[in-house]
């Protein structure tokens, strides 16, 4: 897989107050780690980076961080996966990322998109509806093997097919981590919507059912609760008195 290059700078400071402020200048903060070493406060023009996701890859695009200004910068570069994007919760916007450094000889663990090619033959002719279980599916591979997407063909697909991680096609170097029998796509009956006379008829109706069968357990309960009669027993005769 092609490395993308990316330009920052080590980031001095750090706080929320900075770090808005940064964002205003059009930076966004970021770090690099990597396991057992220090954690490294990056900034980086927001341009740049968007310019390095747009490749076909995307989020798993693998980078050669430039780090600038400073000892630490000095030197090659860093190769990086992106490891988390923080995104504004309403506004589009990145907020911060996490680059974790990587070795191009070690195996790592990443997801990768599931992407359903064609139109399936119950969607088109049957008017079913293509339902995703999975977007997205964990692989363990080298860095240089990480596939942009695993492509599924839906094309012959009828209603109550199904796809499993099992049938999913990995390229060569890539293990699927994913339980085998988990269902990625499926293809289900169309979703029929009641006629509102019925859904009307059932929230009158309903109510009607719970209230005689709540009167029905009253009256089973009140005749449990209820005294039985003793049966009538045998009526002793007087003694005769002695003379």
């Amino acid at each position: 897989m092609e490395r993308v290059p990316l330009k920052c700078e080590l980031r001095k400071e750090t706080g929320k107050k900075y770090t808005k402020q940064l964002r205003k200048e059009g930076f966004i903060p970021a770090v690099v780690y990597e396991e057992g070493k220090e954690t490294v406060p990056l900034r980086l023009h927001e341009k740049d980076l968007l310019t390095a996701l747009r490749t076909k890859a995307g989020e798993n695009v693998l980078i050669n961080l430039e780090i600038g200004d400073g000892p630490k910068g000095k030197g090659k570069g860093r190769v990086v996966i992106i490891k988390e994007v923080q995104h504004h919760p309403i506004r589009d916007e990145i907020l911060h990322i996490d680059f974790q450094e990587i070795s191009l000889t070690e195996k790592l663990t990443i997801d990768v998109p599931i992407i359903a090619k064609g139109e399936a033959e119950g969607v088109v002719k049957e008017e079913g509806v293509l339902e995703h279980m999975m977007w997205e599916v964990k692989v363990e591979c080298l860095p240089t093997d990480i596939p942009e997407k695993i492509e599924v063909d839906v094309t012959n697909m009828k209603i109550g097919d199904s796809v499993l991680i099992k049938d999913l096609r990995a390229p060569t170097g890539v293990k699927m981590l994913d339980d085998p029998e988990q269902m990625v796509i499926a293809v289900e009956p169309p979703h029929v919507e009641k006629p509102v006379e019925e859904v009307v008829a059932e929230e009158i109706t309903e109510p009607e059912l719970i209230r005689e069968k709540k009167e029905k357990e009253d009256l089973e309960e009140g005749a449990e609760a209820a005294p039985k009669p003793e049966k009538p027993g045998k009526e002793e005769k007087p003694k005769e008195e002695k003379k």
